[in-house]
């Protein structure tokens, strides 16, 4: 464990640090002012626990990044990398006396070039503001989590990110060719390349790839795009059981169907939504599929999948005609996690991934949950890949619910374990994980993380206490 000087004399400390970083930081980039710090401690994870940051740096170069990781490790302080905080796992709170690294003012788009169909950014560049620019080369940067209008590049990098078309154009990690790394002590690594292809040597960038800022700080990435798809068109189906609307998602991708989007919402997320924008969906409703195509004619994929939805059991099928029908369809799936939150005023995601067959016992086995603990709990999930969100509904001013709703999330990673699944799909590990993905990976797979850590960090000063 390393001692930061702030433990050690907190005041006398905490000047000389600020005194070091603003040597090569201008005034406006570093923040002492406990109000203003207290504010950078959180992400937006439940039961996780938050440290007081000394001081938070804002840089806006590369260069800045480096003097302050030389003065970490000259001073042995922790420093915690942050994007926009919107993280689910408690990656990025921070602990006491780091060194909160924003990395929120590196936010240029560097080039798009439709040519090589690549774009570089920094880590700061929000994930929409990203795809707009492209989109105006007629280009696609497809990676597209819920929180698309607030999350940063390099915090989806971080956590190896995905999004609801994941089903057919893959996440994060798919889409990250190389990478310009500040590591711990200050050096510069570059990795990966900006060609289609490339296997020289390890591929150290799919390393820092879901890391969570615990190997090495990214300031710049070269991300691969893709042609401008056509407007996809959505297809509603109402089912009379969460079973039949799962054995539906197997019947899809059994037959072969690439759908550019395949969501499910429970009986419990249905409702949560009409209560809080009456959407008009009947109150019969087990369990909605939504699928979309962006195919150049979307209309016979929508007829195939259709009438695969009857086949299993569809109560009624729904096409949109157009691009308006098919973003009302859609409007009830985004407002899932908001109806979900005004349930019981806090809510905790799970992010548990589970094979595409064994997603149906995964939305059973929640409801049991549920009922054994007393509790609201909606699923919603990207059904294409089996990455679903179960989300425990609770009030977090009273302690006995409070436990319920902790015993509940513990006890879903627990049957997405046993049903061959992981504990994340796509939200990272962080600090509310710590315990499953040892689970998950086994005593030698610690080991050897822990080595690569070793490796990149030998004084364990970059986001300590995340991951193991």
């Amino acid at each position: 464990m390393i001692m930061s000087r702030t433990e050690a004399a907190p005041d006398q400390a905490r000047g000389d640090l600020t005194e070091r970083l603003l040597v090569g930081l201008p005034p406006e980039a570093v923040l002492t002012d406990p109000d203003i710090t207290a504010s950078y401690a959180n992400d937006m994870a439940s039961f996780c626990p938050a440290g007081a940051p000394a001081v938070v740096v804002l840089p806006r170069t590369g260069e800045e990044v480096q003097h302050v990781m030389r003065t970490a490790t000259e001073l042995r302080v922790p420093v915690v990398p942050q994007g926009a905080r919107t993280g689910l796992s408690g990656g990025a709170n921070a602990s006491d006396g780091c060194i909160v690294l924003s990395l929120t003012k590196m936010d240029r788009i560097l080039e798009i070039n439709p040519v090589d169909r690549i774009a570089v950014v920094e880590p700061g560049v929000i994930n929409a503001a990203l795809s707009r620019a492209v989109g105006e080369h007629g280009l696609y940067y497809p990676p597209d989590p819920s929180s698309w209008e607030m999350c940063t590049i390099g915090g989806n990098i971080g956590t190896a990110s995905g999004g609801l078309c994941c089903v057919k154009y893959g996440v994060t990690a798919e889409y990250v060719l190389g990478l310009d790394v500040v590591l711990a002590d200050g050096r510069l690594m570059t990795t990966g390349r900006r060609t289609a292809k490339g296997v020289a040597g390890y591929d150290m960038t799919r390393l820092f790839v879901g890391s969570e800022g615990s190997l090495g700080i990214v300031v710049r990435a070269v991300l691969a795009l893709r042609p401008q798809p056509p407007q996809q068109l959505v297809l509603a189906a109402e089912f009379a059981s969460a079973a039949a609307a799962c054995d539906a998602v197997c019947k899809i991708m059994a037959g072969g169907h690439v759908p550019s989007l395949l969501e499910i919402m429970d009986r419990t997320t249905v409702k949560a939504v009409n209560d809080l924008a009456q959407m008009g969906l009947p109150d019969t409703t087990e369990a909605l599929l939504l699928a979309a195509f962006d195919t150049p004619d979307p209309v016979p994929d929508l007829a195939a999948v259709g009438k695969l939805c009857e086949a299993a059991g569809a109560t009624q099928v729904v096409p949109a005609d157009d691009a308006a029908e098919s973003e009302l369809l859609l409007q009830a799936r985004r407002l899932s996690l908001t109806a979900l939150e005004a349930v019981r005023g806090v809510t905790m995601i799970d992010d548990v991934c589970v094979p595409r067959s064994r997603l149906g016992d995964l939305i059973v086995g929640v409801a049991r949950i549920a009922e054994k603990h007393q509790l609201t709990i909606g699923v919603v999930a990207h059904a294409g890949d089996g990455n679903t969100h179960p989300t425990v509904c609770f009030d977090a001013s009273d302690p006995e619910e409070s436990r319920r709703a902790r015993e509940s999330f513990d006890e879903i990673m627990a049957l997405g374990l046993e049903l061959g699944g992981t504990i994340t799909g796509e939200h990272g590990v962080g600090v509310l994980k710590k315990e499953w993905l040892a689970r998950e990976i086994g005593p030698v797979g610690i080991e050897m993380q822990r080595g690569i850590k070793q490796v990149f960090d030998p004084l364990g000063i970059l986001n300590p206490g995340k991951l193991f």
